[in-house]
């Protein structure tokens, strides 16, 4: 709907949108090219705290996604004039701690007036060229791993109506909390040849960028991927984010689902993610390594699908039981 809205050409060694990117990336030196990332959004559980630590831990995820080191960030926060500034101050806490976990300080920042709560970060990084992971490099052949489960989007929403019990808030903020450092890490050793981080367009619409970029196709299956606990039965309560339905609305042109697959299955699938894993393609023979690390790190990883026959078209899923 807003893709007419391009501006000027990008010079030459510049990368971004145009390219399905979710960073900013400019040629910094012969060697080296500058990240720029923003991301920001309202709470999604109650502890300003770890609402601040989720919002840093999401913004970085562009950043490693891209196999990139983040140098610096810009706090950018949202507050409503007639609420407790300890609670503003809790949420920056969260965020400036959860940077350091990430080896960078909070460089400054901007606060507005608002109705509602929003917190967030603009990250600048920087990645050698070589190491640079685009995410179109994926081939046919190659499998496809996800670092972390899905379903943030749903529990998320069923913590704001009061049907997340203990166990469940723990699950979800813990998985949310988690820095993407290290699997991109172990990614970059293992030979990965794409990666993106899967967010607010969920697993499907993140997995269509891939494959659009790249011109392949993709195989995923069902029962391969990693869900946290209680998100299906949560779905089928429906606790289910309206994001979600819009995401599945935007894929399903793309995508082509098993007859067994009803449709709250589906709805996991374009999940809406806040601080959700990677995705990578990486070589077959290298995959099973690669996913050995991921668990020994402490990520909920496994081999989701695979990359089928590229064509100058591409762009197409199949979602198999």
């Amino acid at each position: 709907m807003l893709t007419d809205l391009r501006g000027q050409s990008l010079p030459a060694g510049f990368s971004g949108v145009h390219d399905f990117e979710d960073v900013g990336l400019i040629p910094f030196d012969q060697q080296t090219d500058l990240l720029f990332t923003a991301d920001f959004f309202t709470p999604m559980v109650d502890d300003a705290y770890n609402f601040g630590a989720i919002a840093a831990a999401n913004a970085l995820s562009d950043i490693y996604a891209k196999g990139g080191t983040p140098l610096a960030a810009l706090n950018v926060a949202a507050f409503p004039q007639d609420l407790d500034v300890e609670l503003l101050r809790e949420i920056l806490r969260g965020g400036a701690e959860k940077a350091a976990e990430g080896g960078i300080p909070i460089v400054g920042g901007h606060t507005v007036k608002d109705r509602e709560i929003k917190f967030g970060m603009a990250i600048i990084g920087r990645v050698r060229r070589e190491d640079f992971v685009p995410i179109g490099g994926a081939r046919a052949g190659q499998s496809l791993v996800l670092t972390k489960g899905l379903g943030t989007g749903i529990l998320a929403t069923a913590l704001k109506r009061e049907k997340l019990d203990d166990s469940g808030i723990a699950d979800l903020t813990s998985s949310m909390l988690q820095l993407n450092r290290d699997g991109s890490r172990i990614a970059r050793e293992h030979g990965v040849a794409a990666a993106t981080d899967v967010t607010g367009y969920g697993l499907l619409g993140h997995l269509l960028n891939m494959v659009c970029a790249s011109h392949v196709e993709a195989t995923i299956f069902f029962s391969r991927i990693p869900f946290l606990p209680r998100a299906l039965d949560l779905a089928l309560e429906g606790h289910v984010p309206g994001g979600g339905r819009s995401n599945l609305s935007f894929a399903a042109h793309r995508t082509t689902f098993a007859e067994q697959l009803d449709d709250t299955e589906k709805l996991l699938l374009a999940d809406p993610q806040t601080s959700g894993g990677l995705l990578l393609a990486v070589d077959e023979e290298r995959s099973t390594a690669m996913m050995a690390a991921l668990l020994d790190a402490g990520y909920r990883a496994a081999i989701i699908g695979r990359v089928t026959a590229g064509s100058i078209e591409g762009g197409r899923i199949i979602v198999r039981r």
